[in-house]
């Protein structure tokens, strides 16, 4: 399947939702989105993007891992949250 720009993408309702509830705003996805830290295959369509980002005062450090629909065209963010559980998710390469 051909890659498709990262940059072009919409941000369903229920993430949006998401966003609100867990304090998280637009450009952070958008930097996500733009430039992850990593990918993963999850499910049949669907990819998870991450980074690691530092929240909070004082700051500590978090993955934003953001679900993405890779089928659709716009691809669609689906979901999306912040964890301190980054050796759960994390993959060393």
């Amino acid at each position: 399947m051909a890659l498709r720009r990262r940059d072009s993408y919409i941000i369903t309702p229920h993430a949006k939702w998401q966003m609100t509830r867990r304090d998280i705003d637009e450009d952070m996805v958008r930097s996500v989105m733009a430039s992850p830290g990593q990918r993963q295959a999850a499910g049949a369509g669907r990819e998870i993007y991450q980074s690691r980002i530092a929240r909070g005062s004082p700051s500590k450090e978090y993955l934003l891992r953001v679900v993405v629909d890779i089928e659709r065209s716009p691809v669609e963010v689906v979901t999306l949250y912040c964890t301190t559980k980054i050796e759960k998710y994390w993959r060393d390469t």
